[in-house]
């Protein structure tokens, strides 16, 4: 069986000497390069599972080299975690708006950065048959798209189409983060006159109606929210 492959993109020795022993030990087959357009150029030659992009790069940046991959067909469905500083919250929610899957906080811990790796993966593998599924079952929800109809236990739980359409979007890729702004651009299309507060309304209305299974529901401070995902 062939082993997932996974670019490595970090311009610090010990960071990256971290990492690809963990991946390795993992049994991933990893690659690495210190700068963003070396990235770009493996990226198409190599055709990695996924991205590990640190954001503080020379050269082209993390940002830039994210918005170039997602631009390109031929890279644009591969799963980006960025790798950033705690004091980088402005670039973590600039990075996904662009289309990066996730974010790890330097410093982290090799159990963090493999469930990581291991949530993004599986997003990916289960992303195309979900968005044609009727029916989402995830906890103790269940979602019926076509009936738009939601469940808690087995109870009705009546919901306003945005309210219904934000709770779609999130169980659909449970453990995703999404930035308030993806929220609107998903639920009423791009360029829609609506502020980003306006989300942390929709999702305090949607949690209090969830009752108790609205903490499935996680603020991620910051940056937007993700639904958890089931253990």
């Amino acid at each position: 069986m062939e082993k997932i492959k996974i670019l490595v993109v970090e311009d610090e020795a010990p960071i990256q000497e971290l990492l690809q022993f963990n991946l390795e030990r993992s049994k991933y087959r990893v690659k690495v390069v210190d700068s963003g357009e070396e990235a770009l150029t493996v990226a198409a030659q190599f055709q990695p599972d996924l991205i590990l992009l640190d954001i503080m790069l020379p050269g082209a940046d993390g940002l830039e080299v994210c918005k170039r991959l997602k631009a390109d067909p031929k890279t644009t469905r591969i799963p980006i975690i960025m790798l950033t500083a705690l004091c980088e919250e402005a670039d973590v929610v600039a990075g996904l708006e662009l289309g990066a899957d996730d974010y790890i906080t330097k410093p982290f811990s090799p159990r963090v950065l493999l469930a990581r790796v291991k949530a993004a993966l599986r997003r990916i593998t289960s992303a195309e048959p979900a968005v044609n599924r009727e029916l989402i079952s995830i906890h103790n929800i269940s979602i019926d798209v076509a009936r738009h109809k939601v469940e808690v236990d087995g109870q009705d739980v009546t919901l306003t189409y945005t309210e219904f359409k934000v709770l779609q979007l999130l169980a659909l890729q449970p453990g995703r983060v999404f930035t308030r702004y993806q929220i609107v651009d998903a639920v009423h299309g791009e360029d829609y006159p609506v502020t980003d507060r306006s989300v942390d309304v929709q999702i305090v209305g949607l949690r209090k109606k969830l009752g108790d299974a609205g903490k499935i529901i996680e603020t991620v401070r910051g940056i937007g929210y993700r639904f958890k995902e089931e253990e």
